[in-house]
């Protein structure tokens, strides 16, 4: 038997409608850590569905727990030798609420429904049907080969769509326990549907609130207009001084390293294309000199995602007595996280907006992380890959998003890398979540295909320099 004969049965089980049936069981069980009703659904997402899976793989499994968290996290391991590789595997089963109301006619959040050669249903993209696809495939190579040939790990939490509590002290707490050589997840999006892709970490991301209270209650604007001071205007002019007419950083504290020679390179040949459903990139928009995945992928940038003065609803004739806007800053590596929110303050105030209030949205910060793209693990991954696909990888030297990677990788210590199964235009936390099924089948071969060379022999050494490109098995 061989590699071949794995990824033909990942496949098939596409075919026969197998894994389709499997997902769909998953979909149905409403696991959304926004809805304080679905607690009992997280746990049993974890019990009825993912405990049995691994057991079934010849796994022990645990279920953790941590004060900080919501619901359980499900642990489990399969050692076959103690110097084989170790790979530690992540997912989450939560997803974000329904939306139930909001889904096209004949379509249903809980019900795995296909429709124009997409697979619709929560959690299909985020994230349900990524760990599945990667679990299918290693149960395809388990089924093929009789063993892994490595040692794998894999911690499923469901609690990452409220910012994964509890997660970075459970990690903190079982370090030793967590302990590999290579991390292999998915999550995110490709860089297109039909172009596997590879990414190296995620940047960061810090939601908080810009607010100014100028006094108690509203007041007549023909009395008082040109007297008192307006909150609503101040605060455009405050959010003015941060980012240009142009979406252009302001804050020098906010402003990245220059692009580092391996990440330029990376990014060279990767073009941002959101699809048919995709918005039409804006040339003018962002950091100037830089390309779309650039500036993307390689730099930060500052949004407003809401604000408000007044009554929208029903504007009246008076100033209104406050103003508030709910911004973010996603950021790359290079910039000091815990630095964000005091150089907004010393910005503001030197600007003359001592009146606004800086205010952190949630204590939690997603840090910016990112391995180098020479690094031999990923270079390794990128040649499975390409192998089994036919494809040149799009290699990103970090998702767009946000991920709790750097609990991964600065915590315990692992060396992180991502293969989404997923693309731009899936509707991942909005109403039609949804993935093409062509996707789904080709993410089943290339997973059967990488965990197959994984335990083949010649993966990278513990000690192997960065620049040295291992050979892939055959």
């Amino acid at each position: 038997m061989s590699r071949s004969h794995a990824i033909e049965h990942a496949q098939a089980q596409f075919d026969c409608g197998a894994f389709r049936e499997l997902l769909a069981r998953r979909v149905a069980i409403p696991t959304e850590s926004q809805n304080p009703a679905r607690q009992a659904e997280l746990a049993n997402y974890l019990e009825a569905e993912m405990r049995p899976a691994f057991e079934a793989m010849g796994f022990t499994c645990q279920t953790l727990v941590h004060a900080k968290a919501q619901a359980p996290f499900l642990f489990a391991q399969r050692i076959e030798e103690a110097s084989l590789p170790t790979v530690f595997g992540y997912g989450h089963g939560d997803v974000i609420r329904g939306q139930e109301a909001q889904w096209r006619d004949g379509l249903s959040p809980w019900l795995l429904t296909e429709r124009d050669a997409r697979w619709y249903g929560r959690g299909i993209a985020d994230n349900k049907g990524q760990h599945s696809i990667n679990l299918q495939a290693m149960a395809s190579v388990l089924k093929v080969r009789g063993r892994l040939g490595f040692n794998a790990k894999y911690l499923i939490e469901m609690g990452e769509e409220v910012t994964s509590p509890g997660l970075r002290e459970l990690c903190a707490q079982n370090k030793e326990l967590f302990a590999a050589d290579l991390m292999l997840a998915s999550d995110g999006p490709r860089l297109s549907a039909e172009r596997p892709t590879v990414f190296l970490g995620s940047r960061g991301c810090i939601n908080f609130d810009l607010s100014i209270e100028a006094r108690e209650g509203a007041h007549h604007s023909g009395n008082w207009g040109g007297l008192i001071s307006n909150p609503g205007i101040q605060l455009a002019h405050a959010i003015a001084s941060i980012v240009s007419p142009t979406g252009q950083i302001r804050i020098p504290e906010w402003l990245p390293p220059a692009l580092p020679d391996a990440v330029r390179r990376a990014l060279a040949d990767c073009v941002v294309d959101g699809g048919a459903d995709g918005p039409t990139i804006e040339p003018g928009w962002g950091e100037p000199g830089l390309s779309p995945a650039e500036r993307v992928f390689g730099w930060n940038s500052f949004e407003v995602l809401a604000c408000k003065t007044g009554n929208p609803e029903a504007p009246v004739n008076a100033i209104p007595p406050r103003a508030w806007a709910c911004c973010q800053l996603r950021f790359v590596v290079g910039i000091d996280a815990d630095d964000i929110l005091p150089a907004l303050r010393r910005h503001l105030d030197h600007a003359g907006f001592a009146m606004v209030c800086v205010t952190a949205a949630r204590d939690e910060i997603f840090r910016a992380t990112r391995i180098s793209p020479d690094d031999a693990w990923v270079q390794w991954v990128v040649a499975s890959i390409q192998h089994s696909s036919g494809k040149k990888p799009a290699l990103l030297p970090n998702l767009g998003g946000s991920l709790p990677n750097d609990i991964f990788t600065d915590l315990l210590g692992l060396r992180a890398v991502w293969v989404p199964h997923s693309y731009p235009g899936c509707s991942q936390h909005a109403p039609n979540e949804h993935l093409p099924s062509a996707l789904v089948r080709e993410a089943l071969g290339i997973m059967a295909g990488l965990y197959w060379d994984l335990g083949s022999g010649g993966t990278p050494r513990r000690a192997e320099v960065l620049d040295q490109k291992p050979s892939l098995p055959r």
